[in-house]
């Protein structure tokens, strides 16, 4: 039986890099969490175990290191596009290479003391890719969160849904919408304030959230995603997963305490099984993603 190699990419995984700027007596703190992946003419390494065209993962986790020294970390989104250029000038047998990168968020309570920021992980994933000519280079970022765990505790229902012999949900008039939420949105370039841009998302995410009336989680999912897409031109669009966290009424029924009464106050909340709501949003005449998402687990 002849086989032959198919698609394949190696890379270091969940490098912790910590950037302290250290340049004024206020000190500001960067926590990432980077991964790295190249992609190319490696078939030789898989085939015949020849390594002279592999950069080992090793080196890719010292350039994380020291790329958060030589160029900086203003913004993820930078930082990761200067590591995959120098990654890809440094492996002649790549042809591309993502960089995916959390941010773990500090909130500051001292000139150089902070504390850890709950609420969303920032993410990106940039996608470069080698041109034809020197120095020429293809590049995809997309942005996003993940986690961002968000609740409407009225203003929502579900009702009017498909019913047959083994449905046992009832119907909602007035119930909690609550979910952990990944969004990602696709930048159609990369001259871009990545910080101000991510900043203004959030808020705009967060603002249609709570000013949608519900009547489904996938509503509001493609509420969100038209909002985002409207207050910045330069987004192609937003891809949403999001679990539906559900908040089950507690029944007093079989309480055995005179007057006690459940009035829509006190639930339950249950973390599986849970629906799972997953959307894409795209802008009617926004560029086709290319590669962009390749490698990206699920539907986000």
């Amino acid at each position: 039986m002849a086989t032959v190699l198919g698609m394949n990419q190696y890379g270091k995984a969940e490098t912790r890099v910590v950037r302290i700027h250290r340049d004024t007596p206020v000190h500001e703190i960067r926590d990432l969490n980077v991964s790295t992946s190249l992609r190319g003419d490696f078939e030789r390494a898989h085939t015949i175990g020849d390594q002279s065209m592999v950069m080992p993962t090793d080196s890719q986790k010292n350039t994380a290191f020291a790329y958060a020294k030589v160029h900086g970390v203003d913004s993820i989104e930078d930082y990761a596009i200067a590591l995959g250029k120098r990654l890809l000038k440094a492996t002649p047998a790549a042809r591309q290479v993502q960089v995916r990168v959390q941010e773990y968020a500090w909130d500051r309570i001292g000139a150089h003391s902070f504390v850890r920021r709950g609420g969303g992980l920032r993410t990106c994933v940039v996608t470069v890719t080698r041109g034809d000519a020197r120095d020429e280079w293809d590049t995809r970022v997309v942005t996003g969160v993940e986690d961002l765990v968000v609740l409407n505790s009225t203003g929502s229902e579900f009702k009017g849904f498909l019913k047959e012999e083994y449905t046992t949900l009832p119907e909602a008039d007035d119930r909690i919408l609550a979910t952990s939420l990944v969004a990602k949105w696709r930048h159609t370039g990369t001259d871009v304030d990545w910080n101000a841009s991510y900043e203004a998302a959030i808020t705009t995410l967060l603002e249609a959230f709570a000013g949608t009336y519900s009547r489904a989680l996938q509503e509001t999912l493609y509420v969100m995603g038209a909002a985002l897409l409207d207050s910045q031109d330069a987004l192609a669009e937003v891809r949403f997963s999001a679990p539906n966290k559900h908040h089950f009424l507690v029944d007093f029924s079989d309480f055995q305490v005179d007057g006690l009464t459940n009035d829509g106050e006190v639930f339950i909340a249950a973390d599986r099984p849970y629906g799972l709501i997953e959307a894409q949003v795209i802008r009617d005449d926004a560029p086709t993603a290319g590669d962009a998402w390749l490698a990206e687990p699920g539907f986000c």
